[in-house]
Order: C-alpha cells, then structure tokens, then sequence
C-alpha cells in the first residue's frame, strides 16, 4: 500500500476528527451547566466501550497486520510473530514511559498530584462538599483517565462548574439592577427642575464594580496555580494523545473504516480530557476563550503524530516499517486501555453495574466493523 493513496486524506481527516473532540469537552466554558452531563456511570461507560474498542483492535485486527507486513517483507511465518510480539512490547513500554512524563507534569506526590483527596465518593450530589472548595482540591485536577482519583476530580470539576453558574447568575442580577438604577437616575434627571425635593440615588455601579474585582493576594496566587495546572494538563494530555493519532492514523491507512471506528472511541475519551483542560484555566482567569484555546492546543498533538507517521513512511515505506508501526501502536492502544481506561472506568463505577458491558459492546461494535468489511 502506497501511502500517498486516497487513504492518506481519510486517515488525516479521522485523525484531526478525534482530536478535536477536545473541544467538545472545553464548551463547557461557555455553557457550565454541560458539566452536569457527565455522570460517573456515563464517563464509565464512554470509557469502557472505548478500552473495548480499542483492546479488541489492537489483538485482532492490528497485531495481526503487524505479523503479516513482516511476513511481506521477507520474514518466516515464525519470525515474523516474533517480530510483531516485540513491536507489540515495545510499544507498550513506549507507552509506559510516556505515561512517566505525564505523571511529572501532574506534579507527582502522593496520588500523582502532590495532595490527597479526602472525598466520600458514595455520597449524593445534594450531600456532596459546598462550592467552595479548599485550595489543594482546586490545584490537583488532572486528566480524569490519568488520575489516581478521578472521582474526587470530577467533583471538583463540578463544584468550579457550579461556582461559575452561580457568578454569571449573579452577575445577571447585578448587570439588571444596574440598569433599573440607570433608569432612575434618568428619570430624577429629566424632573429635576419640576421637583427639587427628590433626591439623587446615588451610583453605587462603580464601587460594587471595584468590590466585585478586589482580590486577596491568596487569591491571585489560587488563580496562578490554577492555570499553572490547567496548562500542564493540557501538555500532559497532549503527549497521551500523542500515540492515539498515530494509532487512528496507521489503522485508517491500511482501514479506514476500522479507522473511523477506532476514532469515535478516542474521540470519546478525548471529550472529558477537554473538561479538565479548560475548565480550570476559565475558572482562574475568566477568560472563555483562553481556555477553549489551551484545550484545543492539547488535542491537536494527534494530528501532529499523524503527520509525523505520515512523514516516516513517505520518506522511508516499506512492509518491515509498516509491520513496525503497526506492532507498536497496537501495544501503545493496550496500555492505555488496561492502564488508564478501564481502571478509571472502574473508579467510577465500583460496583460494575456498566463497565464490563461498555467494554464487551465496545468489542462487539469493533468486531461487526470488522465482520461487515470481509462480508
């Protein structure tokens, strides 16, 4: 297969698709109240029919092309399984290593985030901790897949989701009371000479403007830390999402409709890696768009993988480095689907009333793919 084939745009095209699903996850900035969507059964679910999707992929489909490139290229049977078995390994410690890095940048300690959350993750929303949150919960959100303790960080999502609901409401009622004080004064100024005895009402916009604006030097360091930690998210989460666009953009070029599939499954995941990316940094800054920016900006390090395997087998394309590609992305998509996938998935449904069957669909899904391009 030549890689400047029609696949080559489709592959792009997938690629840049789940990346961007990132920003699916970031609008959150804009409409708060999506948050509310994200259950613990529903980012169970969405994750374990991505692992499904993408571990039944990686043994069927991928390690088997793998083995048959080498085949091509030259290999025994026997070799080339070989071969494949210890692409397939390297991978997964390619995978490991870069899983090293991202920890680093979540600042590490205890949990991986240098606190401990002290979270009751059985109780109910109504009976859950009060929007304001302490400052070492506000400073270790990560990317829920990667966290030691998602559940605890998607409370804390949620809680600067509802402290941002609760701002632009009262926001709402400070813009409409100062437009019914506006109106007042116009209306004492157009009497005034008519009726001497009313008295002015006095404008208070502008000192409650400055009230509202004061900070506490502890605040502003809160707000530095917080972007702090939405940008080292966002570059955490972009070199996860690394080996993704390289594993969506390796299975569109041989199948690209295993490669829509396998798409729509990272593309899921990518969504609340957006929410943990933007929501911070609009919680400290207030700026919409800068956090939809960082977001976006973490998203697009899978087609920047996809370009740079675009660029190795233009430059240097043959079966033995198709076999090899193939081998390590299918060991990259295995780990992240055992290490990070589904044990997040479990975190948030201990009891695994959805997982197991998320996971099985997820396969099952990946499997009729599969079924209906031979048939």
């Amino acid at each position: 297969m030549a890689v400047n084939d029609p696949n080559v745009g489709i592959a792009f095209a997938l690629v840049i698709g789940a990346g961007l699903a990132t920003a699916l996850g970031a609008s959150v900035v804009f409409f708060p109240r999506l948050v509310k969507l994200a259950s613990r059964k529903v980012l169970a679910s969405a994750l374990g029919l991505s692992a499904g999707v993408m571990t039944y992929v990686s043994f069927v489909e991928i390690f088997a092309k793998s083995t048959l490139a080498f085949t091509d290229s030259g290999e025994t049977p026997e070799h080339a399984y070989v071969w494949s078995t210890l692409c397939f390994f390297g991978g997964a410690a390619v995978m490991l290593i870069i899983d090293v890095f991202v920890k680093m940048l979540s600042g590490g300690g205890k949990d991986g985030h240098g606190h401990d959350h002290h979270h009751d993750h059985h109780l109910d929303e109504e009976e859950q901790q009060p929007v304001a949150v302490v400052e070492e919960e506000l400073a270790g959100v990560c990317c829920l897949s990667c966290s030691p303790d998602p559940v605890g960080d998607l409370e804390i999502l949620q809680h600067q989701a509802d402290a941002l609901i609760a701002a632009e409401e009262e926001n709402l009622i400070a813009e409409d009371r100062r437009a019914k004080d506006h109106a007042v004064e116009v209306e004492v100024d157009d009497t005034a000479g008519a009726a001497p005895g009313v008295v002015p009402v006095e404008d208070k916009s502008i000192e409650d403007k400055d009230e509202e604006k004061e900070e506490t030097e502890a605040e502003k360091e809160e707000n530095k830390k917080l972007v702090k930690m939405g940008i080292n998210t966002a570059i955490a989460i972009g070199l996860h999402n690394f080996p993704e666009g390289l594993a969506t953009f390796v299975a569109a070029l041989n199948d690209p409709r295993v490669g829509a599939v396998l798409a729509i499954a990272i593309g899921i995941h990518n969504i609340p890696e957006g929410l943990c990316v933007a929501l911070p940094i609009y919680y400290a800054t207030g700026n919409r768009m800068k956090a939809f920016g960082w977001a976006l900006l973490s998203g697009a390090s899978e087609p920047l993988a996809a370009l740079l395997g675009w660029a190795v087998l233009a430059n240097s394309f043959s079966d033995q480095m198709y076999a090899i590609l193939f081998g390590l992305v299918a060991g990259m998509m295995v780990i992240i689907s055992v290490r990070e996938l589904l044990p997040t998935a479990h975190r948030y449904d201990p009891e695994d009333t959805v997982v197991t069957y998320s996971f099985i669909g997820g396969m099952v899904i990946m499997a009729l793919s599969l079924v209906l391009f031979v048939i």
